[in-house]
């Protein structure tokens, strides 16, 4: 029989999938794809890396420092050459370009941004899956990983279209767990989106603005309402005019993945349940 369990990756947090788990994580990702295509969602495809500036200017950086990855050139033309260090397994600064490329922590990041400046319908909605990365301080399995995949679904427009957004879709959340048998609960999360030090921060403290539904421990999806923050930084206008509301819902992948083969022992087993709870809903 294949083992039910990812290899172990000599690295921590980067763990390969075999053939049962590939086809689980795509019919997970088909499932919530669908509800933002059925919604009238665009199916869009992200770039993996965002120019680190424009991620500075919506306080990625000063928001989660703690989770912040990023990527830049070698520069193997000097004269110091190639000394990539067998023993650490790392290339020293030296031969570091300037990092000017950041590994976002969340998929809806490059929406905006590849809106920016542009004026969209009081009930856009799109969707897309994008490789994500955090730094953490373990990684444990497919719970806690450097490199997972997120699908989102984001609403941009009204602010009524951005609110009932999070409303359908954390009903179907929980009719979806319901049919799958797998206990969730959904808590207010304590993410610092906005500057801990800002009057939005302390309208967050009297209004959260992340929802998390967590099964046991672990945070498998979220719904998350931005305000007009997006909508303003990025230059984000209503037919009417100011700028855009947005909220989005997120599907860890991976998470999911973990959490069913948890509750349901297989991932065969796993996969016929979630076959029944598409059909039942």
């Amino acid at each position: 029989m294949p083992p039910t369990e990812p290899a172990v990756s000599k690295q921590p947090g980067l763990p390969s999938h075999g053939p049962e788990d590939t086809a689980l994580l795509r019919l997970l990702d088909d499932t919530f794809e669908s509800w933002g295509v059925a919604a009238g969602a665009r199916a869009m495809t992200m770039p993996p890396l965002l120019p680190a500036t424009d991620l500075a200017r919506l306080d990625y950086y000063e928001n989660f420092p703690h989770q912040a990855v990023v990527a830049t050139p070698l520069d193997l033309t000097g004269d110091e050459g190639l000394s990539f260090c067998d023993e650490t397994g790392c290339f020293p600064c030296s031969n570091l370009q300037p990092a000017s490329l950041g590994l976002p922590s969340a998929s809806c990041y490059a929406v905006y941004l590849d809106l920016e400046g542009r004026t969209v319908a009081d009930d856009t909605l799109v969707t897309v899956v994008s490789w994500c990365f955090r730094k953490e301080q373990q990684y444990e399995g497919l719970r806690r990983q450097l490199g997972f995949r997120m699908r989102e679904i984001v609403a941009l427009g009204s602010q009524e279209h951005a609110e009932e957004h999070l409303c359908s879709l954390s009903e179907r959340i929980t009719s979806f767990a319901e049919a799958l048998d797998l206990p969730l609960r959904k808590e207010a999360a304590t993410d610092p989106f906005f500057d801990k030090g800002g009057s939005k921060a302390v309208l967050q403290r009297l209004i959260p603005v992340k929802h998390e539904f967590l099964f046991e421990d672990l945070a498998i999806a979220s719904v998350n309402t931005h305000r007009n923050f997006f909508g303003d930084r990025c230059s984000i206008s209503r037919p009417a005019g100011g700028p855009v509301f947005t909220s989005c819902v997120a599907f860890g992948l991976e998470r999911w993945l973990s959490a069913l083969s948890r509750r349901h022992g297989s991932r065969e087993a796993a996969a016929d349940a979630v076959v029944r709870a598409r059909s039942a809903l």
